[in-house]
């Protein structure tokens, strides 16, 4: 049976953002999968990894949590606002503290690329932008979905992961959420 986690990157409880991994979750529903949810937001935890790679920080119960969630799944979608060509801080925060060596990936002594510890998932990042697609794509190529999707994700051996980029969303009509909020729905019964 098919494991999915959902996992919303944005700080604010009324956001669209919460929508949308609502939406999802519905769709999935629909199957016989298993789902859990995690929104970081509601995370105890400190964002800061004190000691970089040199000295391991204590990881609070919180984020053992989340990385047994992430190691059960098969498939995790990644719901998250770009801001300033990035994503907030809080979820960097969580990257930084969970996405580990050892946890996510393992050095290799003498080698350039890790093992990578999450082989065998795949994911969905659904991200929200005021910048529209053409301009983040042909102008700015993709900073934030590159570094999650290439520099962590992939990094760590999830593979395939796609991408639903929604913008503009400042100024967007309720049609225009609504119509988004379908899509979302049936990508979570289509278990993409």
């Amino acid at each position: 049976m098919k494991q999915i986690l959902i996992i919303n990157g944005h700080p604010d409880k009324q956001s669209y953002n919460y929508a949308l991994s609502e939406v999802y979750k519905q769709g999935v529903s629909k199957t016989n999968a298993i789902i859990a949810q995690i929104n970081i937001a509601e995370l105890d935890f400190n964002p800061n990894l004190q000691f970089g790679y040199r000295q391991r920080t204590e990881l609070e119960s919180d984020l053992l949590d989340a990385i047994e969630k992430i190691k059960k799944a098969n498939h995790i979608v990644w719901v998250f606002p770009v801001w300033w060509f990035g994503y907030p801080a809080l979820m960097k925060g969580f990257i930084d503290r969970i996405f580990l060596p050892k946890i996510t990936f393992e050095y290799i002594e003498g080698k350039t690329l890790p093992n990578k510890l999450l082989k065998g998932k795949t994911a969905r990042i659904i991200v929200t932008a005021d910048t529209p697609k053409w301009y983040d794509y042909l102008f700015m190529k993709r900073p934030a979905i590159n570094q999650f999707k290439k520099g962590t994700l992939e990094y760590c051996g999830i593979s395939p992961v796609r991408v639903t980029y929604i913008a503009p969303i400042k100024d967007s009509t309720q049609d225009f959420r609504e119509k988004w909020l379908n899509k979302v729905f049936l990508l979570g019964e289509k278990l993409k």
